[in-house]
C-alpha cells in the first residue's frame, strides 16, 4: 500500500522554493516567478505539475540542459508577432516574457502572437493565458514537449502531450481551460510511478503496442526511447475520438515547432545537451468585437447557464473551467496542499545538495 500523503504549508513551500532556485543562480526575482508558476498547480490541484516537478528541474538545472544566465532573444518581429530564441534559458522566465510581449502588442493593436524556440518545461500553460486575462484579454497558449504520445494505431511516441490553454475573464470565475491532448499528462504517469500504483487500461501502450498499466514501464520505455507511449486525448484507437486527441497534438506542433522554426515534439530532446522545447503565445483584446463589457457579460452568463443546467442523477453540480481551481486556491494559500512521501524525500535530497537547511523552512523533523 502506498504511503499515505502529507499536508505542505504553502508558505513554507514558496521560502523553500525560492532558496532553491536561487541556489541555482537565478536572482530573486526570477526565482519568485518561477516558484509561482510551479506551486500555483500544487494550489491548483494539479500535482502532476507541481511540486513533484522540482527533481525535474534540479536535474535539467544542473544537468546544462538549462541555461541560468541564457537571455531571450528576438530573432524575427512585426507589429503584432515575435518569434524568440530562448537560448536554453528557464521555460517559466521565458514563457512569461513571451506572454507579456503578446500582451503588449494586443493592447496596442488588438492581437498579438509569440512563438518560441530552444526552450525547457514551463510548468501549467493555464499560468500564462491567466496573465492575459488579468489583463482583460483573451489568452492562448501551447507547448509542444519530449515525445510522448503515439499517434493513433502506432507503437511509436511521435507527439508531446502538447496541452492547449485558454483563458477570458468572466464573472465571478475567470474561464481558464488548461489540458493536455493526451489522454494524461506526463507527470501523471510519474505520480503513479510514485504511488507504486497501476494504471487504468487505455492510457498507454508498451513498446510493442499494447495496452500496459505499468507506469514505470512506459515512462523507462519513453526515456529508453524503446517504443510505446500515452495515448492521444480520446484513448487508443477511433471507437473514443483518440483521433480528434492526435490531431489537436499535430496542431500544437504545428504553433509551437513549425511557427517558431524549432523543434516539433519527435525531434525535441534528441540533441544531447539540450531540450529544445517550443511554445506558443497569444493575447486578443476581446473589444475587437464590440462592447467588452457587454461580451464579458455573455460569457458570464452562458458560464452560468451551464452550472445551472440540470444534474445527472447523484450529482450536485456542474463546474466550468477554471471554477474548481479558484476554489481551490483559496482554500489551499491557507490550509497547504497534499505532496507524496516521494516528493518530500526528493525536496531533502535537493535541500542537502544545494546546501540549504530545509528545517528553516518546515521546521524540525515537520517535511
Amino acid at each position: 500500500m502506498a504511503e499515505a500523503y502529507g499536508n505542505l504549508s504553502y508558505t513554507a513551500a514558496r521560502g523553500y522554493c525560492e532558496a532553491v532556485f536561487i541556489s541555482y543562480g537565478f536572482t530573486r526575482e526570477e526565482s519568485v516567478l518561477i516558484t509561482d508558476v510551479l506551486l500555483r498547480a500544487d494550489l491548483y490541484g494539479i500535482e502532476s505539475h507541481g511540486i513533484q516537478r522540482l527533481i525535474r528541474y534540479h536535474k535539467e538545472i544542473t544537468g546544462g540542459l538549462v541555461d541560468v544566465s541564457a537571455k531571450p532573444a528576438v530573432v524575427f518581429e512585426t507589429p503584432i508577432s515575435v518569434v524568440l530564441d530562448a537560448r536554453k534559458a528557464m521555460g517559466q522566465l521565458t514563457a512569461a516574457e513571451a506572454m507579456e510581449r503578446a500582451i503588449q502588442k494586443a493592447e496596442q493593436s488588438g492581437i498579438g502572437m509569440a512563438a518560441v524556440r530552444n526552450s525547457n518545461h514551463y510548468g501549467i500553460a493555464g499560468y500564462y493565458t491567466r496573465m492575459a486575462a488579468e489583463k482583460d484579454l483573451m489568452g492562448l497558449c501551447m507547448t509542444n514537449t519530449e515525445a510522448i504520445c503515439v499517434p493513433t494505431f502506432g507503437k511509436q511516441a511521435m507527439l508531446g502531450t502538447n496541452p492547449i490553454a485558454v483563458a477570458m475573464p468572466a464573472e465571478p470565475y475567470v474561464f481558464s481551460f488548461d489540458a493536455s491532448t493526451t489522454v494524461v499528462p506526463r507527470g501523471k504517469l510519474e505520480v503513479y510511478k510514485k504511488g507504486g500504483m497501476s494504471m487504468p487500461d487505455n492510457w498507454a501502450v508498451d513498446q510493442d503496442g499494447y495496452t500496459s498499466r505499468d507506469a514505470a514501464e512506459v515512462l523507462d520505455n519513453i526515456i529508453a526511447k524503446r517504443g510505446g507511449g500515452i495515448a492521444p486525448l480520446g484513448g487508443l484507437g477511433e471507437l473514443f475520438g483518440g483521433h480528434k486527441g492526435y490531431g489537436l497534438a499535430a496542431i500544437v506542433d504545428i504553433f509551437t515547432g513549425i511557427l517558431s522554426g524549432g523543434m516539433t515534439s519527435n525531434h525535441v530532446n534528441i540533441t544531447p545537451g539540450s531540450t529544445d522545447i517550443c511554445h506558443f503565445f497569444m493575447a486578443v483584446d476581446y473589444g475587437l468585437f464590440g462592447g467588452k463589457a457587454e461580451i464579458k457579460e455573455r460569457l458570464s452568463v452562458f458560464l452560468r447557464e451551464l452550472r445551472d443546467s440540470r444534474k445527472a442523477d447523484g450529482q450536485q453540480r456542474i463546474y466550468t473551467h477554471g471554477e474548481k481551481e479558484a476554489e481551490r486556491m483559496a482554500e489551499r494559500s491557507l490550509s497547504g496542499f497534499p505532496v507524496n512521501p516521494k516528493t518530500r524525500d526528493e525536496m531533502r535530497d535537493i535541500a542537502r545538495a544545494r546546501r540549504i537547511d530545509i528545517n528553516t523552512y518546515f521546521g524540525e523533523g515537520c517535511l
